[in-house]
């Protein structure tokens, strides 16, 4: 694009860097995120297709493009319009619909050509349709997409949204931030790691793919029981979840320092509006976590709960730049972690969308994404915990998959009801496995001679 044509030109937010990156070297780029609605009633096409247009009216880091050729540092750049790409197509059936969306997922985005987002109308029936909005993840986060979605319905049924505060002042407060300090703090919260924690080190430099996923909702007392458990213990429900995985990699790579990664909502809470705005907030930052076995769970939640609460306010820090700070070269050009944990904290509940829209009834949304990470935990919070294990089927295929969920499962429930029992105790194994371990494979029985080692020396001599 021209000169004329450019309204405006940012730097990237740390995540956005490390998305570009993983765009240019992955063959096959998994970061396109799609939200899909279902609605009964007689969707007006030209409607929907303005609605969706004046999202990139109201937001201009929806309009940006991300060249990277002949730059030294890449940076976003906002035309100041952009057509929203829309269509429309009938389906025969949900099926097939199923078969459109999955389509407009995994079709490829070019960075440099904006928008790296459109929106698709897919009809079934005379009265029953499904609208299917997809984008590039480097354009908004998750906690972005309930937001968007209200102000496509809100402008489809002609009224107007509050004004939107712009994307550009996050980026303008990231630049304030003291790097210094930053550095500081994760370099001392890194200080002694040796060699990075690698639980899948054969999926590294395979070429990434969609993932699949296991899951589990736990019951509403138990999900309870762990709700009562941080609080006595006076740390976040996301604490729990962050001790569980980082002991369940320990005892799998038989380690008692390890890291994974997780993602934190990077939303600032001294920035005005910043609930309501629209962008990616969102950065991966790592954890790490230091297995005392003498140590109780109780303990263990109290002291990752303030190594935590220490890098609150560093968490913008790029990964990559995290990444270096590791002393002696340990993770020099690799990945410090391979897992990645994600604590959804905006669940997109379609019955809070109130009455219906211009004639059209929500009847389900759905969220869909996707990383390049081998094995993505997320979890849910609600009356049901919800888990999911999000898993590369070229490496670990659906069995190994729940197993470790189970797992996961299990250390969860033991931090809600055995706090006080050292870590080195805790019990990993799965119902049957003891019986498995010590009766099945351990029948090792058989029939043995009487006869003396020299007899047995004799008659191998005389053969």
């Amino acid at each position: 694009m021209n000169r004329s044509q450019i309204e405006d030109v940012w730097p990237l937010s740390p995540l956005q860097h490390g998305l570009l990156f993983h765009a240019l070297l992955d063959e096959r780029d998994v970061y396109a995120a799609q939200v899909v609605l279902d609605v009964e009633g007689t969707v007006d096409a030209d409607a929907l297709r303005k609605a969706g247009q004046d999202l990139l009216r109201r937001h201009p880091n929806l309009r940006a493009a991300f060249p990277h050729d002949r730059l030294k540092k890449p940076v976003q750049v906002v035309p100041r319009s952009v057509e929203l790409p829309f269509r429309e197509v009938t389906a025969a059936d949900e099926a097939e619909a199923d078969r459109i969306a999955d389509a407009d997922r995994v079709a490829p985005f070019d960075l440099t050509r904006p928008p790296l987002i459109r929106l698709t109308l897919v009809r079934i029936g005379p009265d029953r349709a499904r609208i299917v909005l997809t984008n590039h993840h480097i354009l908004f986060d998750g906690w972005s997409t309930p937001i968007l979605v209200v102000e496509l319905l809100t402008r489809y049924a002609g009224a107007q949204p509050p004004a939107a505060t712009p994307y550009k002042q996050y980026l303008a407060w990231l630049k304030r931030q003291d790097h210094e300090a930053a550095t500081r703090a994760w370099t001392a919260a890194l200080d002694g790691i040796e060699e990075p924690t690698l639980l899948l080190p054969e999926a590294a430099g395979l070429a990434a793919v969609l993932p699949s996923a296991v899951s589990e909702e736990l019951p509403e007392e138990s999900a309870a029981r762990l709700r009562r458990r941080a609080r006595a213990q006076g740390v976040t429900l996301n604490t729990l979840v962050q001790a569980a995985w980082g002991l369940l990699l320990a005892r799998l790579t038989g380690r008692s320092d390890v890291v994974f990664g997780q993602v934190v909502s990077g939303r600032p809470p001294e920035l005005p509006g910043i609930e309501q705005m629209v962008g990616l907030f969102v950065n991966t930052v790592p954890v790490r976590l230091r297995v005392r076995a003498d140590e109780t769970l109780a303990e263990l939640l109290t002291r990752l709960q303030a190594e935590q609460a220490a890098l609150l306010g560093h968490r913008h820090l790029g990964l990559a730049e995290i990444t270096g700070l590791v002393g002696g070269g340990a993770v020099a050009g690799s990945a410090l972690f391979d897992t990645l944990t994600v604590f959804e904290n905006y669940p997109f509940d379609p019955s809070a969308m109130g009455e219906p829209v211009a004639g059209l009834r929500l009847t389900g949304a759905a969220q869909r994404d996707a990383t390049h990470y081998p094995l993505t935990l997320y979890v849910v919070p609600g009356d049901r915990l919800t888990l999911r294990l999000d898993h590369r089927p070229d490496v670990v295929d659906e069995d190994a998959a729940a197993t470790l969920l189970a797992r996961f499962s299990k250390l969860l429930h033991a931090m809600a009801e055995t706090p006080d029992v050292p870590v080195g105790a805790v019990d990993l194994l799965l119902p049957g496995e003891r019986r498995r371990v010590l009766e099945e494979w351990n029948d090792t029985a058989r029939p043995v001679p009487a006869v003396t080692l020299a007899d047995l020396f004799e008659a191998q001599a005389a053969r």
